[in-house]
């Protein structure tokens, strides 16, 4: 498998990467077609994972790479990333102040809110899957290649309860379920423009790839931190830090032992 998956261009991956997690988020929108909610333990414990995972990710497969990439490009190997790093969680917070400004208490206008929120943190998502891949076009190993798919494999994991927490209160306000669970999906959609971005940017220069590497890691460690931890908290803090313990080790391990084989 990954023998076939070396010959393929980078840009290639990346929309496969990106079009298996829109997948993942279209099949947790489809829960709409067979629930009304999903039980609060199973929920606590998805988010539980989906941060451990993205935080995991963000190291292994966005960060470390950085650092290593500024390296060999004799840049200042702790500055470069640093910025980045600092500019893409400043990016995610920002853009919260944003929508907190807007925050309102009408049913119609928390689901456009909501849609629009996960909608927008879909887009760094998919900057992370492609500039992920986009590493490869200049400094192709194993290892990288590894590092993009696990990336690409926590990113969609965490888009699962995503597609549900969109379809699912457009259900309960009561539009069709149809209708729900077709903006949950394409609310996963936008996440594709992001692979685009990413990837067609990093494989335009390498000279930047450091910062923009360490800005994915930087949004999503934000998104992390902003989203999925606190609804996870509020719900059952013992699942959810079991999830999120359950969520690191899995990526951590996955990405470290496969690097090593």
């Amino acid at each position: 498998m990954i023998e076939y998956l070396e010959n393929l261009n980078p840009f290639i991956l990346a929309l496969l990467a990106g079009g298996f997690a829109f997948l993942i988020s279209s099949i947790g929108s489809s829960l709409v077609f067979f629930f009304n909610s999903v039980n609060n333990s199973t929920l606590t414990i998805m988010l539980g994972i989906s941060s451990g995972v993205m935080i995991a990710a963000s190291f292994w497969s966005l960060l470390a790479p950085a650092i290593d990439l500024s390296v060999s490009l004799s840049q200042i190997s702790w500055l470069i990333p640093t910025l980045g790093f600092i500019c893409g969680g400043a990016f995610i917070i920002l853009s919260d102040l944003i929508f907190n400004r807007f925050s309102v208490k009408h049913t119609t206008k928390r689901n456009i809110l909501l849609t629009s929120s996960i909608s927008m943190h879909n887009i760094p998502e998919g900057l992370a899957i492609g500039v992920s891949f986009g590493l490869l076009g200049y400094n192709y190993s194993v290892d990288n290649l590894i590092g993009a798919i696990l990336l690409s494999i926590g990113i969609a994991f965490q888009n699962f309860p995503e597609g549900a927490c969109v379809s699912l209160p457009l259900r309960s306000s009561g539009i069709s379920k149809t209708k729900s669970f077709l903006i949950g999906s394409i609310s996963g959609l936008v996440e594709i423009i992001g692979v685009i971005i990413g990837v067609m940017f990093s494989l335009s220069t390498n000279k930047v790839l450091p910062f923009v590497l360490s800005f994915a890691a930087g949004n999503m460690i934000a998104v992390s931190a902003s989203e999925l931890i606190p609804d996870a908290f509020s719900k059952n803090k013992v699942l959810a830090c079991l999830g999120l313990i359950i969520g690191f080790t899995i990526m951590m391990a996955l990405d470290v032992g496969l690097s090593s084989l």
